[in-house]
């Protein structure tokens, strides 16, 4: 899904194929097969070799963009809430207990 939200920001207002491939830093063989792939998704309208962003693009792109901040806030959370755990652990011991009890089952 990246590469298609950074095709269809590549796309912009509408350009060409061989702008898309720069600005979305593709290589030809995967510009063709995303390019493909946005187009038989109505996401990508081509006319006259000018490639323009639909209705429903312009849609996926907006939610792709919310859907990927959320993932990454959720993943701050998580490393904050293992943090929190290790914490918790060492203060009652048990950090020292399960490596420990780790190096025993190694041997």
């Amino acid at each position: 899904m990246e590469i298609l939200a950074d095709i269809l920001d590549a796309v912009g207002n509408g350009t060409k194929k061989t702008r898309i491939m720069h600005r979305a830093n593709l290589s030809h063989k995967l510009l063709v097969k995303y390019l493909d792939q946005t187009i038989k998704a109505g996401l990508i309208i081509v006319n006259n070799d000018v490639c323009r962003v639909t209705e429903k693009g312009h849609t996926f792109l907006k939610e792709y963009n919310i859907l990927s901040r959320m993932y990454l806030r959720l993943e701050e959370e998580l490393k904050d809430r293992m943090f929190e755990r290790e914490v918790l652990e060492g203060m009652c011991g048990l950090a020292n207990r399960t490596s420990s009890r780790t190096t025993k089952l190694k041997r």
